[in-house]
């Protein structure tokens, strides 16, 4: 039964996310948000909600080990996303099409990271009001990111532009913007509820099969709350919103670590940093490495070096590295 919970949650989040997407384009074309920040914000926000629903479902199960792995590895496993998008639609060169704006969204999210790896690898214990000093600082540094994000907004006015200047497209002739507006809410409350039933049944798998809960949350949970991610991506590549792909992705990953504020502010025996096991380690290192390669293949697809050839050599070779992780955090779990 806990196999059918899951895979039967696993569906529900994929088809909501499908209408997630839509509705998410909808309301990037016909507002002033546009593709990069509708990414970057609104649909990064929704899709991230399994993420929410799962750590916080965890916390209340006395797993904080799930709780902080389950966010960590749904970072890892959005970067793989993003790689294999480029593969598969390499000819696209998604790359090469979208504003040096991810750029600045990419530096945040690997300063963010490696505070975190900091954060895992050496914890204070101290706390206030039973979170730890470590939350707070992600919370300013997180504030002070986002106010760079916003600053750097040359591809978010370049394409406001463009949508103006099209008079008509799919998304916006078949759907208002009011039914968007409340068929993304609908959509996004239902991938919550199917956040909750995936953790529930995870618990259950790694209690059966007697893998580690971190394996279990890095792998296993955080490969089914990313579904969301998958399907948007792939949803956004079609529509040839390549802002919309990659912002959804690195704005996922920024907000999946206020996750770990939320989890700290429930744990109630103290920083929840301080509980986890210390394989958690490898998936942080893993996710910095991998963010970094991201960054290097955006700006190796904007340069001279870069043809038809060479362009998804980046995106190879964080899906290679993926796998390596993947084999050291399952020996050691």
């Amino acid at each position: 039964m806990m196999y059918v919970v899951f895979i039967l949650a696993a569906l529900i989040t994929i088809y909501s996310a499908v209408k997630l997407s839509s509705f998410a384009d909808v309301i990037g074309e016909r507002t002033k948000l546009g593709g990069m920040m509708a990414g970057t914000i609104l649909l990064a926000g929704a899709t991230s909600l399994p993420e929410v629903t799962t750590s916080l479902t965890a916390i209340s199960l006395n797993n904080p080990d799930i709780a902080v792995s389950n966010v960590l590895g749904s970072n890892l496993f959005n970067l793989l996303i993003l790689a294999v998008a480029d593969v598969y639609f390499r000819r696209k060169q998604m790359f090469s099409n979208i504003g040096l704006d991810h750029l600045m969204t990419g530096f945040v999210n690997f300063g963010l990271m490696a505070f975190v790896f900091i954060a895992v690898l050496f914890p204070t214990g101290y706390h206030f009001f039973n979170i730890g000093v470590e939350m707070y600082l992600l919370v300013l540094f997180y504030t002070v990111g986002m106010k760079m994000i916003s600053s750097s907004s040359q591809a978010n006015k370049i394409e406001a532009e463009a949508a103006a200047a099209a008079e008509s497209s799919y998304h916006t002739g078949a759907i208002s913007l009011k039914k968007a507006k409340f068929g993304f809410a609908l959509s996004a409350l239902i991938i919550f509820i199917a956040g909750s039933a995936l953790t529930v049944s995870g618990d259950a798998i790694a209690a059966a099969t007697g893998l580690s809960s971190s394996f279990i949350g890095t792998f296993l949970i955080a490969g089914a709350t990313s579904l969301p991610e998958v399907v948007t991506v792939i949803v956004a590549v079609q529509l040839a919103n390549y802002h919309m792909a990659v912002g959804n992705i690195l704005g996922s990953n920024m907000f999946n670590l206020l996750i770990l504020v939320l989890s700290d502010f429930f744990y109630r025996s103290g920083p929840v940093l301080s509980f986890v096991a210390p394989v958690v380690l490898i998936t942080a290192a893993a996710v910095i490495i991998l963010n970094l390669v991201i960054l290097a293949g955006m700006i190796f697809a904007q340069s001279k070096m870069s043809n038809t050839y060479n362009y998804f050599l980046p995106s190879v070779i964080v899906i290679v590295f993926y796998f390596i992780s993947s084999y050291f955090l399952w020996t050691l779990s």
